[in-house]
């Protein structure tokens, strides 16, 4: 059997949080091989380009036009027997692009076991019965919320910002900080224990909080930020829990509650690490984690699941109960979020592409569902080798022109090409730019799933 290579149509979906026409990575990548029928609109948000094999948004062979999922049901050698049968035929992992523009929901994803409760209780809203870890890898420069700030820091807020602790009352805070103060950095499994508990009750209390009170609370925060923005959220004299861009921060606040009004969102941002990443930094995100993307676009790669608990930044369904139970609780700095890249080993490099300083990165999460690999070859004829691998494949290329090639089959790739790439294929990706400066650069990102002979996560 030859081993193919299969040039894929994308779907793209419009949610409000989108960027709008043109601006759109995701649109325009949805665009280089689209359905007849699809033209970008100038007025119409595109948020997320899909690339896998999940139902409510199936990639399509362009040849044929059958669905991925179609073709590897019947082909199962194309994701192999140890990936067929520990997923059930199905592509594991879900593949995408987003273009933020404004804030996603504050959100996480079951994990397993809670996934299947909340499908067997609410097919509705809990479409399918997986887990989504997922990975965000910056294609531009983005900013988002992930994960519980340190303690330290969510007692200044506390303290420093007015209009949140009225929300959630001066008793309620007054107990936080009581239980956590000298403890915040312990590592005795006791103390993490009482910690996460106090900040659960602390975080369900402001979540639980009523709409005339947040409405109140955001119009005085807001006022706060217009007034003084040089000393937003600070204390007076040298504090070291003193935010180091006071300024960005108030106009942060200004811009979320542009977006949505009065909503809890704004003062949930007072609990969670705000991130800002540079195009090729990325961050994982286990299940339960608490998250909520603002601007900007990036790669993500995700267990194949549509899964979302939602509590604020939107007018969807939101399950304030789900959310605020299930979460872990997990508190720490946004740096023990990201994750960092490494040099992957299985790609050789030819001569052009080693003295272009050209590069191929492996960003691998704890789990078996994914990986991603950056490859950013910098030169005209820089090519990259990839060794097979025993489970499948899909491309993306982000920026230039170059070529695919897997056995005796080439295809043509240009920003927003998208491929599939059989198991066991060796594959070769090779730069064809002009050769004029920085357009010149070829850049693909690969999501594969290879599990380990032991069954251990990769």
């Amino acid at each position: 059997m030859q081993i193919p290579l299969l040039r894929l149509q994308c779907g793209v979906n419009s949610y409000d949080w989108g960027k709008v026409g043109q601006e759109s990575a995701a649109a325009k990548y949805a665009a280089t091989t689209a359905a007849p029928d699809f033209t970008i609109e100038s007025d119409k948000p595109y948020a997320e380009l899909w690339m896998g094999t999940h139902p409510s948004l199936p990639s399509k062979d362009v040849e044929t036009q059958r669905t991925l999922l179609d073709m590897v049901q019947d082909n199962q050698a194309l994701l192999s027997t140890d990936v067929s049968e520990r997923f059930g035929g199905k592509l594991p992992f879900l593949f995408k692009v987003l273009s933020i523009r404004k804030a996603l929901s504050i959100q996480a994803h079951p994990n397993k076991k809670l996934a299947e409760q909340l499908h067997a209780r609410d097919p509705k809203n809990y479409p399918d019965d997986n887990h989504k870890p997922e990975m965000t890898i910056a294609i531009t420069p983005f900013e988002g919320m992930c994960g519980f700030r340190p303690l330290a820091e969510i007692t200044h807020f506390l303290q420093a910002v007015e209009p949140l602790r009225t929300l959630v009352g001066n008793q309620a805070a007054s107990e936080f900080e009581q239980i956590v103060k000298g403890n915040e950095n312990s590592e005795e499994p006791a103390v993490i224990r009482k910690n996460k508990e106090a900040l659960r009750s602390l975080f369900t209390t402001l979540m639980e909080s009523s709409s005339e009170k947040i409405e109140t609370a955001c119009k005085n925060l807001i006022s706060a930020a217009d007034n003084s923005p040089d000393s937003f959220a600070t204390l007076a004299g040298d504090v070291e829990t003193n935010p180091t861009n006071p300024a960005e921060l108030a106009a942060l606040a200004k811009r979320l509650n542009g977006q949505f009004p009065n909503d809890i969102g704004l003062f949930v941002f007072f609990f969670l690490n705000f991130v800002k990443l540079q195009p090729g930094e990325g961050m994982f995100l286990k299940a339960d984690d608490i998250h909520a993307y603002i601007s900007g676009d990036v790669i993500e790669c995700m267990a194949s699941s549509d899964n979302v608990v939602r509590a604020g930044f939107t007018p969807k369904f939101k399950d304030v109960d789900t959310l605020t139970q299930m979460l872990t609780y997990s508190y720490a700095p946004i740096e023990e979020q990201k994750i960092q890249a490494t040099d992957y080993p299985y790609a050789i490099l030819n001569a052009t592409a080693y003295s272009s300083a050209s590069s191929v990165m492996l960003y691998d999460p704890p789990i078996d569902e994914f990986s991603v690999i950056k490859a950013d070859l910098n030169r005209t004829g820089a090519k990259a080798t990839f060794d097979p691998i025993d489970g499948p494949s899909i491309f993306i290329c982000t920026r230039g022109k170059g070529k695919i090639t897997v056995s005796n089959k080439t295809e043509e790739v240009k920003e927003g090409y998208v491929f599939f790439v059989g198991a066991t294929a060796e594959c070769v990706i090779e730069n064809t730019g002009s050769g004029e400066g920085d357009d010149d650069v070829f850049t693909t990102y690969k999501a594969f799933c290879e599990l380990t002979p032991t069954g251990e996560e990769n």
